[in-house]
């Protein structure tokens, strides 16, 4: 329209030129009658005679030139309208209730419909409502699927008062509305190629065996290189269903290489290889586990590996006997449903003990903080880590906030007796005003930072120490100097009692001391009847030769008539759940219900049909957890679930900002998904 305008102009400046050429001319002859009135004459004759020629040609001509103006600009627009129809973009016009008013051949037959087709967008494509047209500026975009389709939906509005006129005057026409301008970019190739990229990148495993020496030691000389080739066997062929390869770059350690795209189907089947290499006849006794670790970074190949190297770590601090799968976005994890077997050696105990021994001379003080709630492994272990310190002659200091009543007993050994200092025991107040750069902190019985006891003194230091005998998880303590992790240990009494062994020969426990240490043992393997292995024995024997006495360890666990009220109603009020007991401990008239909600977990064991026991209390508005099993189902995985962990038989975990009722509902549902996925 606006070119049509421009054109008339153009035609109308053209006879303004001429009209004013003649006016010259007249205004010529005017002065030329004055000069010779003949010339005058003549040249008023050939004036005539030009204006004859341009009114009669005007006339003439007009309607014809306008015509043809009509007749191009009516071609003009058919031909606009004929190269929109045909164009390869699908494009289509809505009214404001989403009508389709026009649309082109593209878009009929990506959205399969026929020309005469008039109904509501919505129809076709179920994003495109009404109220989204409604309410969208004056330009929307969306991507959606179509027909197995994916499309790119961009939406123009058009204020119809600003482009409509009156015979192409420019005129407002005065009659309002919208139209919507609606185009598809179909972005389904795109995709495609994406994916096909994606699926082609690289994925890189590390699978180590985890008792590879254990296991030849268990069968005779001349069987054992049959067992390695039975083991590099089941490897490479099960690689092999990935298209993948595996080589081996130590004895019991392998580098695998496969296409992402294969991932899924190893996670589908939750790697299928940790179950079918137990089937290794090994000798009796013996079963060959191994653990695997996965990682995929499409950023770098560097990070690729890195994140492989992670995962490994993580599933053997887990025990061992499992996969885990760590992405950008995600750590996955599969198997571990093996009980862990404890390594016969303690190389990595000593090792550790001379590292310890070393990071504690090389700092001014040392920090030994536990969980929150400290139980009597905590305390024990970090009592241990103490006369560490004390050899040394490193000022050390506990970080502990409430005393429960089951380590009141053991705490009274310490407070205001000879030989300690009254700073012995800090609360968090007090480390967070004391740590500084120079501070080795040591972290026991716990390796997640939200349930230390004072989280924030781990950003206040780089020396940072984890000892712990629980399963780790995708959250863990950064960066410290040392990490022991065994999730094979009883306690973290044990290890530290076998680290104090390495530590120093001059070193001398004291009996209450050594009370302590022997009373986490008894209490994390149930008075030795789970969890408890040779390691685990010769630590309980070396703090006996320490003087450990049982009957004083037995004095400490003694409780008040309140408590065994309390277990006993946990136990009546029990419901079986498809073989899980589950209980609520009433946190009234008890001053430890979150001790006292583990005991009664344990004496729900002892009842016929009863495959775990899970109990529930709440303290200070957070809903415990203390899951405890024999050896059928393992509750850590349970506890993971819930945002917790644990130690395979023994495990936990805490709620916030949810009833009693609800957390009863959250572990029912995650009971039946555990038994769906086989896992319980």
């Amino acid at each position: 329209m606006n070119k049509k305008k421009n054109l008339l102009r153009h035609l109308q400046t053209l006879l303004i030129i001429a009209i004013v050429f003649g006016a010259v001319l007249i205004c010529a002859d005017i002065g030329l009658f004055f000069i010779d009135t003949n010339a005058g004459l003549i040249i008023l004759g050939v004036i005539f005679i030009y204006f004859g020629i341009f009114i009669s040609s005007y006339a003439l001509e007009r309607k014809k030139v306008l015509q043809q103006f009509i007749d191009f600009a009516s071609e003009y627009g058919r031909l606009n309208q004929q190269m929109l129809k045909e164009h390869i973009v699908p494009y289509t016009l809505l009214d404001e209730t989403g009508r389709i008013t026009w649309m082109n051949d593209a878009f009929m037959d990506y959205m399969n419909v026929p020309e005469d087709y008039t109904k509501s967008v919505t129809n076709i494509i179920p994003v495109i409502t009404r109220e989204v047209l409604e309410k969208m500026g004056p330009y929307y975009e969306v991507e959606t699927e179509v027909n197995g389709m994916t499309f790119l939906v961009q939406i123009k509005r058009f204020d119809l008062e600003k482009f409509a006129d009156r015979a192409g005057s420019g005129e407002e026409v005065g009659f309002g509305g919208f139209l919507y301008g609606m185009h598809l970019l179909d972005r389904t190739k795109l995709y495609e190629y994406i994916r096909a990229l994606d699926e082609t990148q690289l994925v890189v495993g590390l699978v180590y065996i985890d008792n590879y020496e254990e296991v030849l030691d268990s069968v005779e000389t001349v069987k054992r290189s049959m067992i390695t080739a039975l083991i590099d066997r089941r490897i490479n062929k099960y690689l092999e269903s990935a298209d993948g390869i595996a080589r081996k770059i130590e004895k019991d350690k392998y580098y695998i290489i496969f296409k992402k795209k294969y991932l899924p189907k190893l996670q589908e089947d939750k790697f299928s290889l940790i179950s079918d290499i137990h089937s290794i006849n090994a000798g009796e006794g013996a079963t060959v586990t191994l653990s695997i670790g996965i990682g995929y970074n499409p950023d770098s190949y560097g990070a690729t590996m890195e994140y492989a190297r992670m995962a490994i770590e993580l599933a053997l601090g887990r025990g061992g006997d499992q996969a885990v799968v760590k992405e950008p976005n995600k750590i996955s994890y599969y198997g571990g449903s093996v009980k862990t077997v404890e390594k016969s050696t303690r190389v990595k105990a000593r090792v550790k003990a001379h590292a310890l021994r070393e990071i504690i001379q090389s700092r001014d003080n040392v920090v030994i903080m536990g969980h929150k709630i400290s139980d009597v492994d905590s305390f024990g272990a970090a009592i241990g880590v103490y006369k560490a310190c004390e050899v040394l002659n490193k000022p050390a200091h506990i970080v502990i906030n409430e005393i429960t009543n089951s380590v009141r007993s053991m705490i009274d050994k310490f407070l205001g007796q000879e030989g300690y200092p009254d700073d012995m025991f800090y609360t968090s107040a007090d480390a967070v005003e004391n740590v500084t750069a120079n501070t080795a902190v040591v972290v026991v019985d716990v390796n997640k930072p939200s349930y230390c006891e004072c989280a924030e003194i781990l950003s206040m230091t780089k020396t940072v120490v984890v000892l712990d005998h629980h399963r780790q998880s995708e959250e863990a303590i950064e960066n410290p100097v040392l990490y022991y992790v065994e999730a094979y240990a009883s306690s973290t009494c044990e290890m530290v009692a076998e680290i104090l062994q390495y530590f120093d020969e001059s070193i001398k426990l004291k009996n209450h001391e050594a009370d302590c240490l022997y009373a986490g043992i008894i209490i994390d393997t149930n008075n030795f009847t789970s969890k408890a292995g040779v390691r685990t024995f010769e630590a309980a024997a070396y703090l006996r030769r320490c003087g450990a006495d049982v009957n004083r360890v037995r004095k400490m666990f003694r409780n008040d008539i309140s408590a065994y009220k309390a277990k006993a109603e946990v136990v009546r009020n029990a419901e079986l759940y498809n073989g899980f007991a589950i209980s609520v401990c009433d946190p009234d008239h008890v001053d430890s219900p979150t001790i006292v909600a583990a005991q009664s977990a344990n004496e729900l064991l002892n009842i016929i049909g009863v495959k775990a026991s899970v109990v529930l209390t709440e303290h200070n508005n957070i809903i415990y957890i203390s899951a405890r099993s024999m050896d059928e189902v393992n509750v850590s995985k349970l506890m993971e679930r819930m945002g917790g962990g644990g130690h395979g038989n023994t495990a936990g975990a805490q709620l916030a900002g949810c009833t009693m009722e609800d957390a009863i509902l959250r572990i029912k549902s995650v009971i039946d998904e555990m038994i769906r996925e086989g896992e319980a």
